[in-house]
Formats: structure tokens, C-alpha cells, sequence
């Protein structure tokens, strides 16, 4: 069977040497086709290969009656409607590993040239200036460079790192001190990180939680003269407090390869001599180019001529009869993962998933990846998905396991998450109730009834007289409204769950305060 591709982006030419080589494929180069020219030429192909430049709508998606797989050239893929291309059973695939290489290369290039001043002094000598002495720099050799963020990318970085002979010392959330010892580098907290470090360089994907993680407090507490490296994502820095504490000498330089907003040409950091940039070129080498269409060139004909790929984005279609019984629960599964992970505040080791009742009889592997992905995605965010997050999990060495009773336990459907962290074992369960959706109905051993949507608040107190009272009347004074509130206790006079609805986000004044009375034990904001 002779199979048509479409290749719609320009693409390196050794980078589809593969899909040349093979005996089967008919290539399609066309890459200045307008979105209608698109549309009205896909029902032809069985594949489509794309870069940014092209966007995979569903529109585009429907009118492919032939399509079956789509491969990015690279590791993004916003500008494809992956739900429109599950719903339509077209598997997509990426490139995740395409750079690695030269991202870590383009962080060590800027760490030298950062170290050594050196686009300055080549700026100086073309404009006929001659000044050795101006920019005298400083040596990597002892010098401690902080990594925060150990993924693919940060731990290369980490290796060339060490061939320079500096001191490493690294934080990521799934960092531990066993894998740093294995390693050879060192382990710490990202205040410790920071604390420590001559060079910071961070390798982090951008979330809620990274946005603006080098900020003003974190400045404070880093060396006097410490230099700065971004070459992940733009907004993990915050750009005006490094501009002041360059300009307060806190900072003596830094080296910017992506930005909040890009283009990146105005800022007042450019106008900086202790700042060196380059625009967005971590991966921009001609074998990160290559090497990115080649993984995808081979996910695709391994896909056509064996129904395998090896880096899936999107879920895999599933007969319709069992989408229709296990699609309901992935709202309910991956809501349930969230709050565990809020709830805890801590990294998962070991991930146990029971289902109970009609789930029995189910296919219910769908419904776990939901779980994981919902736990994962706090610290690894757009990057974890339906498909890869129970190979995430292995990989970040997170014991994922699924058990199935008949028993109803009460309920017609029940999921029960356990998760183990380093240092406690939580637990939730929900149910999907006949005409009111998804339930959240036991936090650990307590009995509750809430809705896993919106702004929660999870208070472990002491089950004392007037201490729902005086929460809601704190909760008034920072102008807090109460929605739901769901109370369950173990024994009279002992340790007793509130769980409140609100109608915004619980901020850090508005839990410190909570936090100060005395019956209170625990408070968790979890946002769903």
C-alpha cells in the first residue's frame, strides 16, 4: 500500500531522508499553500507534517477524510487542535528530544560568553576601541553554577558543567539526593540553589508556579555579583527585578535567550552592558533542525507501516463503545490528581489508583493516565499529557498502580487515589452521581460532598466549639465569600476537615490569618 504525505512547512531535506527511503511513501512538498489551498488539497494525504508556521485546525482536521497522523518537527504543538485530531482518531507526534543538545551547548556558549564579556569587547573592537582592561572577566573553573530544573535539557547542561570543572548544585522537584550523589553533583532546595551559586541557569518549563520564580525575594537572597542565564522560557525571570538588581550591582550580568514578550527589542535591559542576548536560538542549530525531522519522519512511517510511534502528544483513538463508558471519568480523574498534589505539596513516589464498582468491568487505563496527568502537571505543566504521563511518571521513577474490586463500597463508581510522598501518605476518592457530576467524597478517612471545581479551602482543625464561627468571620474580614462549606470529623473533641468553596482565590494574607488560630492545624488553598 502506497501511502501520500504532505509536508507543509519547510523541513531539512536530511531530516526527511527517512520517509525518501522508503518504498511505500509518496512526498508532497508544498509549503507556501494558503489555510483554503490546505484545506481543500489534505483529503488526499495520509499524513501531514508540519513545523509553527502551519496551523492544524479542525476545520482542517474534518476535511482530512484520509488523514491519520500528524508529526510536528519540534517539541510544540499549539498550533495543532489535538482534541479535534482525537476525536477524529488522527494520532499526533512530536519531537521532544530534537534539541536537547543544542539547547544545553547554546546555555554553556552564553555561560562563557557572559563570563568573559565577550559580545562587549567584540562590540568595542568594532567600534575601533582597543580595552583589554574594561573587560577583564572571570573564570568557570570552582565556580558553583545553581541549575534549577533538572529535566533533559538541565541535566546536560550539568554534565558540560562539570567537564569545565565547576561545582554543581541542582533543585527540581523530582530531584533527589540519591539521583545527585549517581550524578555527581550536588542536591539542595531552590533557596539553597540560589543561596549558593556564582552562575544560576534555569531549566524549568513555565507554569503558574515558575512564572516570575527569579524575582525581586529571590535576588535577595543570591551572592553579590551573581550572573543569571535563561535559555528555557521567558517569564520564569522576572525582567524588571533583574533590571534593578543589575542596576543595584546585586547582579553583575545575564544572559537572555528568550523573553516574556517576543519579539524582544525594546526593554531597557537591552540597554544594559551587563546583559548579552540573543533571540530565541536554543534550538536553532542545523542538527537540532535535522534531528527534529528525523524523529518525527520515522514516528510517522513507523506509525503507517506498523500502527507504533514512538513520542505520541494526543490520546490514541479508542473504540467508541468504550469512550462513551470511560470518557465521563477523565474530568473526575484528573480533578481528583490535582487536589492530591495541591493538597500535599509535595512530590508523588508512589501514585495507587483503585476503582471500585461499575468501573470494575471497564477498561480504566484511560482514566489512570488522567490521574497522572493531573498530579504531574503541577510541576511539569503543558509538557505532561494524556498519552506520556504514565511514561513520565517511570521516568521521574513515580510507582504508578491500579487495582479494580466489585465491591460498590456505597457508591456506584468509586476512584480512590492514594499518593506517597517523602514524608506522608494522602488520600482521595470520587464518584460520578447519576444527574449532579462529579463528587469528591472522602479526603484521607473523612466523609465530605464537594464539587472538584473552583477555589477550595481544606482546613484540618480541632473539633472545638465556635471554631467554624470564627473562621467565617476571618473569612469576612478579608472579604472572602463562602459558597459550600462541608465538615467531618473523626471523633467529638478531636481532629475534625473543613472543606470550604469560595468564590475567589485564598491568598497568603488571607491564609496566614487562618493559619494563626490556635484550633486550626492545617490549611491547603487547592484552585480547580
Amino acid at each position: 500500500m502506497s501511502y501520500q504525505i504532505l509536508i507543509s512547512d519547510p523541513l531539512s531535506e536530511e531530516g526527511i531522508q527517512p520517509l525518501r527511503q522508503t518504498e511505500n511513501v509518496n512526498i508532497v512538498m508544498e509549503t507556501n499553500l494558503s489555510p483554503e489551498e490546505l484545506e481543500e488539497r489534505i483529503n488526499q494525504f495520509d499524513a501531514l507534517l508540519v513545523r509553527s508556521g502551519t496551523q492544524v485546525t479542525r476545520s482542517l482536521i474534518e476535511k482530512g477524510k484520509n488523514l491519520k497522523i500528524i508529526g510536528r518537527a519540534g517539541v510544540g504543538v499549539d498550533n495543532i487542535d489535538l482534541d479535534a485530531a482525537t476525536e477524529h482518531g488522527v494520532i499526533v507526534v512530536n519531537a521532544p528530544n530534537g534539541n536537547t543538545n543544542s539547547a544545553a551547548e547554546h546555555t554553556m556558549a552564553m555561560l562563557m560568553a557572559l563570563s568573559r564579556n565577550i559580545p562587549q569587547a567584540y562590540l568595542s573592537l568594532k567600534n575601533h576601541q582597543w580595552n583589554r582592561k574594561k573587560y577583564v572577566g572571570v573564570e568557570l573553573r570552582d565556580k558553583t553554577l545553581g541549575i534549577v530544573g533538572l529535566g533533559r535539557i538541565g541535566t546536560e547542561v550539568a554534565t558540560r558543567a562539570k567537564g569545565q570543572r565547576m561545582n554543581v548544585i541542582a533543585y527540581d522537584p523530582f530531584f533527589t539526593e540519591e539521583k545527585a550523589e549517581k550524578m555527581g553533583i550536588g542536591y539542595g532546595t531552590f533557596e539553597e540553589v540560589i543561596q549558593q551559586a556564582d552562575f544560576i541557569t534555569v531549566h524549568t518549563p513555565l507554569l503558574k508556579e515558575t512564572r516570575h520564580l527569579i524575582n525581586a525575594k529571590a535576588f535577595t537572597m543570591m551572592k553579590q555579583g551573581v550572573y543569571i542565564v535563561n535559555c528555557a522560557r521567558g517569564g520564569i525571570i522576572d525582567e524588571d527585578a533583574l533590571y534593578e538588581a543589575i542596576i543595584n550591582n546585586k547582579v553583575a550580568g545575564a544572559a537572555l535567550d528568550v523573553f516574556e514578550e517576543e519579539p524582544f527589542m525594546d526593554h531597557k535591559l537591552l540597554e544594559l552592558p551587563e546583559v548579552i542576548a540573543t533571540p530565541h536560538l536554543g534550538a536553532s542549530t542545523i542538527e537540532a533542525q535535522e534531528t527534529v525531522a528525523v524523529d518525527v519522519s520515522h514516528d510517522v512511517i513507523r506509525y503507517l507501516n506498523e500502527d507504533t510511534v514512538k513520542n505520541p502528544v494526543n490520546l490514541p483513538s479508542l473504540s467508541k463503545d468504550i469512550m462513551q463508558k470511560v470518557e465521563p471519568y477523565f474530568h473526575l480523574a484528573e480533578k481528583l490528581g490535582s487536589f492530591l498534589i495541591d493538597l500535599t505539596n509535595e512530590v508523588a513516589e508512589e501514585i495507587h489508583i483503585s476503582y471500585s464498582g461499575e468501573l470494575y468491568g471497564m477498561e480504566v487505563t484511560p482514566i489512570t493516565r488522567n490521574t497522572v496527568k493531573g498530579i504531574l502537571k503541577r510541576h511539569l505543566g503543558i509538557h505532561v499529557n494524556d498519552v506520556n504521563a504514565l511514561f513520565l511518571a517511570e521516568r521521574k521513577g513515580i510507582l504508578v498502580n491500579e487495582n479494580k474490586t466489585s465491591s460498590t463500597q456505597g457508591f456506584t463508581n468509586l476512584i480512590t487515589v492514594e499518593m506517597k510522598t517523602k514524608s506522608q501518605i494522602r488520600k482521595v476518592a470520587g464518584t460520578l452521581l447519576n444527574g449532579l457530576g462529579a463528587r469528591i467524597v472522602k479526603v484521607d478517612e473523612y466523609s465530605v460532598d464537594v464539587r472538584p471545581e473552583g477555589h477550595l479551602v481544606v482546613i484540618e482543625h480541632i473539633d472545638q466549639p465556635g471554631v467554624i464561627g470564627r473562621m467565617g468571620s476571618l473569612l469576612a474580614e478579608h472579604d472572602i465569600n463562602i459558597a459550600t462549606m462541608q465538615v467531618d470529623r473523626a471523633t467529638i473533641g478531636g481532629k475534625a476537615i473543613m472543606i470550604l468553596t469560595i468564590d475567589r482565590h485564598l491568598d497568603n494574607t488571607a491564609l496566614k490569618a487562618l493559619d494563626r488560630l490556635d484550633e486550626i492545624k492545617e490549611v491547603v488553598a487547592i484552585d480547580l
